[in-house]
């Protein structure tokens, strides 16, 4: 799993950005994450979370998301 913190999180679309502290991803990208990744309350930037990272389509998107 790789750790983060959470960067941007829009409440009205409910998805946001996580950048990654391992150094797992090239050019520190950014991970894309939707709630429906984390379930519970909405995160905050600011939050430190733990994570798995998948390939998509459009880039890097977190899954299995857990607040630390």
């Amino acid at each position: 799993m790789a750790n983060g913190t959470v960067d941007f999180f829009n409440d009205t679309g409910g998805y946001g950005f996580i950048s990654t502290d391992d150094g797992d991803l090239d050019d520190d990208e950014d991970v894309f994450f939707h709630m429906e990744d984390v379930g519970g309350p909405d995160l905050e930037e600011g939050t430190d979370v733990e994570f798995d990272i998948e390939s998509s389509p459009k880039g890097p998107r977190a899954a299995n998301v857990v607040r630390q």
